[in-house]
């Protein structure tokens, strides 16, 4: 299972990439993995504002649809286009070309909270 170090993580497997003052999320490669073959990925709250925990959006896999959780408070600025065309890059490269959402964090301090690799690799037993 593939847990990079410089990422944070939710115990809901999400991942946060900070970049100055925005981040992406996306989720895990232990969750898509557990979700199978990803056929398609909805974002409808771009431009809105939303507060840790909340749903952005759904990811869909042949067999079941998930919520996708915001790690932190954050407005959602931007969708990674490329999931309308190519959803299985989610499967493929879920920590690059599979990212989700672009957000501007409201508070930078909220990722302190979240799950470091280590402790992101003891929630899922790798």
């Amino acid at each position: 299972m593939n847990v990079p170090a410089n990422l944070k993580y939710t115990k809901e497997h999400e991942w946060l990439r900070v970049e100055g003052d925005c981040a992406y999320v996306g989720i895990t490669d232990y969750a898509q993995s557990e979700l199978g073959e990803i056929v398609f990925v909805e974002v409808e709250t771009v431009g809105e504002s939303l507060s840790a925990g909340e749903t952005f959006g759904t990811v869909e896999a042949v067999k079941t649809v998930s919520d996708l959780y915001l790690p932190v408070d954050a407005e959602i600025v931007a969708f990674n286009e490329e999931l309308e065309d190519a959803p299985e890059l989610v499967n493929d490269d879920p920590y690059g070309k599979g990212w989700m959402i672009k957000i501007s964090i409201a508070d930078a301090t909220q990722a302190e909270n979240l799950l470091s690799a280590d402790e992101y690799k003891k929630l899922i037993g790798a």
